[in-house]
């Protein structure tokens, strides 16, 4: 359909371990059992359920971090370069030791977008899209509090002007008032951009207040 952002059929994957040291016997786990999932443009679409049902598994194999089984597509094509993501712990995908102009640049640098000129325009644009002033690309990651970091990674995870976010767990590591900002955030840049955001979180009266439709997972399986 012209309106499909994202289209998830029979996606499964499964753990490999080994059992008994290294030359033990291998071990095989089902995480994600035929996962069949659809999002429509410019939605926000919860997918929720308890700590280790596959949420997190399923995120990383939409963005092509591991090897699954099935078939996931943005707007028919493989995702490559259409989705970003947002993590947990806002600190810990921010390097302490560069100034956020720079953690802002980086993903344009890497990807040769524009002149420098236009990529700073750019970047002042992306920071007062996410609630930041300009003037924070002098500061560094210690200088803000937990929800200006998120601000941060989410300006980082659209700068590059993905089809797709996804938000995994990204409040849960916030204190009450900030996760509802970065919560009124999502529905401010969905809104004005039509940015479809996967939103994907334990928290059920979060993925309720933010989202149109909404998937429960549960041990690997859509139920």
């Amino acid at each position: 359909m012209a309106d499909t952002l994202l289209s998830i059929k029979d996606v499964s994957n499964v753990y490999t371990s080994r059992v008994h040291g290294l030359f033990g016997e291998r071990k095989r786990k089902p995480v994600l059992n035929k996962i069949n999932l659809e999002m429509k443009a410019g939605e926000i679409f919860g997918l929720t359920g308890k700590s280790g049902c596959g949420k997190t598994t399923l995120a990383q194999c939409i963005l092509g971090l591991i090897d699954y089984e099935g078939e996931i597509l943005v707007c028919g094509q493989k995702p490559q370069g259409q989705v970003q993501m947002v993590f947990q712990e806002p600190g810990a995908s921010l390097n302490p030791t560069k100034k956020i102009g720079w953690l802002m640049e980086e993903p344009l640098v890497i990807h040769r977008t524009g002149t420098a000129e236009e990529r700073r325009s750019r970047i002042d644009k992306m920071l007062l899209r996410v609630g930041l002033d300009p003037s924070y690309k002098t500061r560094r990651v210690h200088e803000l509090s937990g929800g200006q970091k998120q601000r941060v990674c989410i300006a980082r995870a659209l700068i590059l002007q993905p089809r797709l976010l996804i938000a995994d767990e990204a409040i849960s590591s916030l204190d009450v008032s900030a996760g509802a900002q970065i919560l009124n955030l999502f529905r401010k840049l969905n809104k004005n951009s039509n940015l479809g955001i996967l939103f994907i979180s334990h928290n059920k009266d979060a993925v309720e207040y933010l989202c149109g439709r909404i998937a429960v997972m549960e041990n690997g399986w859509i139920i």
